[in-house]
């Protein structure tokens, strides 16, 4: 099994290297509201990884990737 951290590691610089600019910037638009006005503890991280899910299909939508 791959430890957690390592996947999220990889996980980060596959969206900094290959996720086009545009759909990052969408994804902090949604999310960054309801980390900064939510206490870490109250967050809902299962609805916040859906909510970055659902724009990534949007905007990927029969794109490719670099």
């Amino acid at each position: 099994m791959i430890p957690i951290e390592v996947e999220n590691r990889i996980a980060k610089y596959f969206l900094h290297m290959f996720l086009p600019v545009d759909v990052l910037i969408k994804i902090e638009d949604r999310l960054l509201p309801a980390c900064i006005w939510t206490k870490e503890e109250d967050l809902d991280h299962d609805e916040l990884v859906r909510w970055a899910i659902d724009i990534m299909d949007r905007q990927l939508e029969n794109k490719r990737l670099r």
